[in-house]
């Protein structure tokens, strides 16, 4: 948790809570001691290992294919069959593991930079620090934002609220008090709070009573270490396994149906039916996906962006809409004081007392405006003491705090004027109070709506005096007299102009979502180079339907003084419109919907729950770094979509050729293991593909999944290269009167280097002549054709059945090889159309 002000290392404030005025916390000695005796306040949770990752891998139903094949044909006798699947198999795990290893180890690293904190009492001083030291008998103090960070007991709590809905499944926050008397120890207990929750309201002062494995929530962790919701991008994955297993079923049923049919001998066509399912299977998928994802992931961190996840790049990538707040995005969220003034505009010293009385003893969420305020200010609080404090809340936009000096007893609210003026029924005027009546209140509201179109952010101060009484409520901050304004100066982010206009070139709209006044929001959105339009309230949507709202925020740009109830609602109204929404928040209060957008987006000093609930970290809270992390997004993806065209139509047209031959042909028209061969070697060659250059134009826009799109490619382009096999066939068979070895030969050759070389055709949307495809791609495909080429004339060829070919075959293979390549070029434009983005399910 960050510190509020100067006095998070300092002396105990004064407080009505009993806890905070009497405790002195431990000694670092005794602290030591006792985390010598229980541990790190840790979780290590399962699943993270290397074993782990292989298991994961194993589970993947094209990795499933292939490993029952490898049994069968093992079981039937090819043992060469069965080594090289096994091989196929065990290269894919190997490189899928070890590099989602590797990423994995870097993405800890990255994130233990960004360590998480606790404000804990110690040696008699509130400091910050590391949450692993805590100890059980440790003293924490909390407030709205900060996850709670062990089990402990509450000693003091004001309007204290947690959400617990990971421990026990509530949806609804709970209100927690001090109750010594209460013998419960679960989540259900009133005086207790759990590692595992967020505070969402209130301050707290608790003693720590477990910690690590020995929590709550850590018990949890240790019975049942669930998987995280399917992003988008796995999604995807999953629905193209299951098209290549359905129609993996169907080829093997109609080969084994062709070999009863023409009375082929059982084993043999058992064993065809099997090399043709490994065939048709993109078996180097898990592998390919994981590297170009990784890859991404590296480059995104030199660009110092934390993926906490690797198929989060994709959904980064995939984004249609972002939704951003205003503070520490569009501005540098470095607030400086720019004045502090009374009702009437006028410079006002006592407004700046009241305001700094008020930063001075709030304990509750932390706010950079009150900072600014102590820093900036000349007041002093000295001589004056803490009674009590209203925390803030959302709903209410004010907190209060009830401070003592002598006899004099007041209590001081600051909020949005437009919730602290209905509270005010006086109002300062130089040294006399005068009655709030309209006209002076009019006065007021020409003040302030004046600094928010210079683009100044105001705060409200007012105050009363208060009788003594054991505990003040919301209630009190009525009848209250307004001092005046601190207005703030909140500069731009360098560059943020440059980042929307490239944001929405790229397809990506930002629209900002902002608690904040309308003039300031509009003011802002306009230095930054966004035309706001119409500047839509928080007041406005209330009791609007969800179809409606969907259809405000597709046409709104800025939203004004919305609550985060409000905010969560837009970004579900997004998504019902079938958008990639992307939410870019830092504070509690965008928790929420940081947790329902596509991709939840915060920054390294973001609140504890802000940090938690996002996907994608920047630790840089500006769009450029967010606009090129999106750009790597969709990077990735190109590559991953390349080698899934590649993989599809190739294989589909290949295998078909083969079911073909069966039926026309005296004899196989490849061997099991030839087959076998051509597969491996195919997929070796596009190994590389995550090194692959992206065309500007394929970055420009989102990319989505869309199955249709490569079952119609799939369909579409594989028969052009099952006609260049038959084709092929009629050669060998008619024209060179091959045998089955020259046969096996010709067309293991041709189909070789046919799949492999249609690469630098698909890799590009365009031309390929005028698309540069990366040096180990070239280098790779060149490579596995050049084996291919020399295989019938090395040792080898014995061992697969190869022969020499004669020279008028290769003056064939170059004619068919380079018509193919640009008939492929013709057709693909129509099946590369992109389709409209489906409508995303809601994340639970």
């Amino acid at each position: 948790m960050d510190s509020p002000t100067s006095l998070a290392d300092g002396p105990l404030p004064t407080s009505g809570g009993r806890a905070e005025a009497s405790c002195a916390g431990l000694s670092e000695a005794e602290a030591a001691r006792r985390r010598a005796r229980y541990g790190a306040n840790e979780l290590r949770r399962g699943g993270s290992g290397i074993l782990a990752l292989v298991a994961a891998a194993l589970a993947n139903p094209l990795v499933a294919i292939l490993i029952a094949a490898a049994a069968t044909s093992g079981v039937l006798g090819d043992v060469l069959g069965a080594m090289i699947i096994a091989v196929i198999v065990l290269l894919s795990l190997v490189l899928n593991a070890t590099l989602g290893f590797r990423s994995q180890r870097a993405a800890e690293r990255l994130r233990e930079e960004i360590t998480p904190m606790a404000t804990v009492c110690r040696d008699g001083r509130w400091q910050d620090r590391p949450r692993r030291e805590l100890v059980p008998g440790d003293l924490i103090r909390l407030s709205a934002g900060d996850r709670i960070p062990a089990d402990a007991r509450l000693l003091d709590a004001r309007d204290f609220h947690v959400q617990q809905a990971a421990l026990t499944g509530e949806s609804l926050p709970v209100e927690k008090e001090p109750a010594s008397a209460d013998a419960r120890t679960g989540p259900e207990a009133k005086g207790r709070v759990f590692l595992g929750s967020s505070v969402v309201a209130g301050t707290a002062v608790a003693e720590v009573e477990a910690t690590g494995a020995a929590t709550a929530f850590g018990e949890v962790a240790a019975r049942l270490d669930e998987r995280p919701p399917l992003t988008e991008f796995e999604r995807g994955l999953k629905d193209f396994a299951g098209l290549i297993m359905r129609t993996v079923v169907m080829l093997v049923l109609l080969v084994l149906l062709v070999g009863v049919v023409l009375h082929r001998p059982p084993l043999e066509t058992l064993l065809f039916a099997l090399a043709l399912a490994v065939g048709l299977t993109p078996e180097f998928m898990p592998m390919i996906t994981t590297v170009t994802l990784a890859r991404g992931a590296v480059r995104m961190a030199r660009r110092r962006v934390i993926v906490r996840h690797l198929a989060a790049i994709e959904d980064f990538g995939s984004m249609t809409v972002l939704l951003s707040d205003k503070t520490g995005t569009l501005t540098r969220g470095d607030t400086a004081v720019d004045g502090t003034w009374d009702a009437s505009g006028r410079s006002s010293a006592r407004t700046s007392q009241l305001a700094v009385l008020n930063a001075a003893f709030e304990t509750g969420t932390r706010s950079p405006l009150d900072a600014a305020i102590l820093r900036d200010c000349a007041a002093s609080s000295e001589g004056w003491s803490k009674l009590d404090e209203i925390p803030l809340d959302f709903e209410r936009r004010r907190m209060s705090v009830v401070v003592q000096r002598g006899g004099e007893r007041w209590l001081i609210a600051k909020g949005a004027p437009e919730s602290v003026l209905p509270a005010c029924s006086q109002c300062e005027s130089g040294d006399d109070m005068v009655p709030f009546d309209p006209p002076r209140r009019a006065e007021c509201q020409r003040t302030y709506e004046a600094m928010g179109e210079r683009g100044l952010r105001v705060l409200a101060i007012a105050w009363r005096p208060v009788e003594t009484q054991a505990r003040y409520t919301a209630s009190d901050e009525a009848g209250m007299a307004l001092a005046g304004f601190v207005s703030f100066v909140d500069p731009l982010m360098p560059g943020v102009a440059k980042a929307v206009h490239a944001l929405a070139s790229d397809g990506i709209p930002l629209k900002v979502l902002t608690g904040d006044n309308p003039r300031v929001a509009r003011y802002t959105c306009e230095q930054a180079g966004l035309d706001p339009g119409r500047v839509v309230t928080g007041e406005e949507l209330r009791g609007m339907s969800e179809t409606a709202l969907g259809l405000l925020a597709a046409r709104t740009q800025v939203f004004a003084l919305v609550t985060p109830e409000q905010k969560y609602r837009i970004v579900m109204a997004l998504k019902a419109r079938g958008e990639v929404v992307g939410f870019l928040g830092d504070g509690v209060n965008d928790a929420p919907s940081l947790h329902a957008a596509d991709v939840g987006i915060s920054v390294a000093h973001a609140a504890d729950i802000a940090r938690d609930s996002a996907d994608i970290l920047l630790r840089e809270g500006n769009l450029e770094v967010l606009h090129a992390g999106v750009l790597e997004g969709r990077r990735a993806f190109a590559n991953v979509m390349k080698y899934l065209f590649m993989g599809t139509s190739s294989n589909f047209g290949n295998m078909f050729s083969m079911v073909v031959g069966a039926l026309v042909l005296p004899f196989l028209p490849m061997l099991p293991a030839q087959i076998l061969l051509n597969n491996f070697l195919y997929d070796l060659a596009q190994t590389t593909i995550p090194s692959d250059n992206v065309d500007a134009a394929q970055l420009r826009g989102p990319q989505r999944w869309s199955v249709p799109l490569i079952r119609r490619f799939m369909v579409g382009i594989g028969p052009v290269s099952s006609l260049y096999d038959l084709l092929t066939f009629y050669v060998l068979i008619h024209w060179l009167h091959a045998t089955a070895e020259t046969f096996h030969t010709g067309w293991f050759i041709e189909s070789l280097a046919t799949q492999t070389l249609v690469v630098f055709v698909i890799r590009t949307h365009g031309n390929p002549l005028r698309s540069r495809p990366a040096v180990p791609l070239v280098a790779s495909v060149v490579a596995v054709v050049a084996v291919g080429l020399a295989l019938p004339w090395t040792p080898l060829a014995g061992v697969f059945g190869f022969v020499p070919l004669p020279p008028a075959f290769f003056a064939f293979l170059v004619i068919a090889a380079c018509s193919y390549l640009l008939l492929v070029q013709v057709l693909k434009r129509r099946f590369m159309q992109v389709a409209r983005p489906r409508r995303v399910k809601p994340r639970p």
